[in-house]
């Protein structure tokens, strides 16, 4: 395979359906949904991927039930502290990106840990989207330009960019949706200008190293043009 993505973004959809099809809770269904995630991470990794962006949880899922937001909460939680290990044997770089001001007081001491314990590994980066939307990164960007009273000529993309959540990353390759569904829900909207989608029929919790070969496979054979 001769064009590796060297930025993958992640949409692990479908942990709800996958529970109901399977006759159990959908609480389970996110938990297996997470543990799909860091095995994805380890198989970009492999591929020699750079970085992934996934979404754990977005501005949206605030309006879901509250047993739901808060398992999910701690579910997160959990998982960044059972996976801390993990990371730091496979000198795995964890950062968050979204609204910290929303979560609770433990997730966000734990966030600043993790980040903290694995900012120096440089093996590979998860970059973890929790409390996260595409419109509010850019809102965000623009009002701090705004603050710092930035002179109008002197804003261009490259400027913009900086101020986004995802500065100092590269721009996303490719972007995988699990689930079936076909549309970008808000997430990376700027990032995503010229990123490759796609999209797999697969929930998430059944997306398997194999379904993530075919998505290397579509990207491999595709020709970016960038617009020219």
């Amino acid at each position: 395979m001769k064009n590796i993505p060297q930025h993958i973004v992640l949409f692990p959809d479908g942990n709800r359906r996958w529970a109901k099809q399977k006759g159990i809770v959908s609480l389970d269904g996110h938990l297996q949904g997470y543990r799909n995630i860091i095995d994805f991470a380890q198989w970009c990794k492999n591929k020699g991927v750079k970085v992934l962006t996934a979404f754990g949880f977005s501005t949206e899922n605030w309006k879901r039930s509250e047993e739901e937001v808060n398992y999910l909460m701690e579910l997160l939680e959990r998982g960044l502290l059972e996976s801390l290990e993990r990371f730091k044997k496979d000198s795995v770089k964890v950062t968050i990106i979204g609204q910290r001001e929303r979560l609770p007081e433990s997730l966000k001491k734990t966030i600043e840990m993790v980040e903290k314990e694995t900012k120096e590994n440089t093996g590979f980066h998860l970059n973890l989207a929790i409390s996260y939307g595409g419109k509010w990164d850019m809102l965000n960007a623009v009002k701090k330009i705004i603050t710092e009273k930035i002179e109008p000529e002197k804003i261009d993309e490259a400027l913009f960019e900086n101020y986004l959540s995802t500065a100092g990353l590269v721009n996303p390759d490719l972007i995988i949706r699990a689930g079936g569904e076909m549309r970008l829900s808000n997430f990376v909207i700027w990032q995503a200008a010229y990123s490759e989608l796609y999209f797999s029929p697969k929930l998430w919790p059944d997306f398997t190293e194999k379904d993530f070969d075919l998505a290397l496979e579509e990207f491999d054979s595709r020709q970016r043009r960038f617009g020219k």
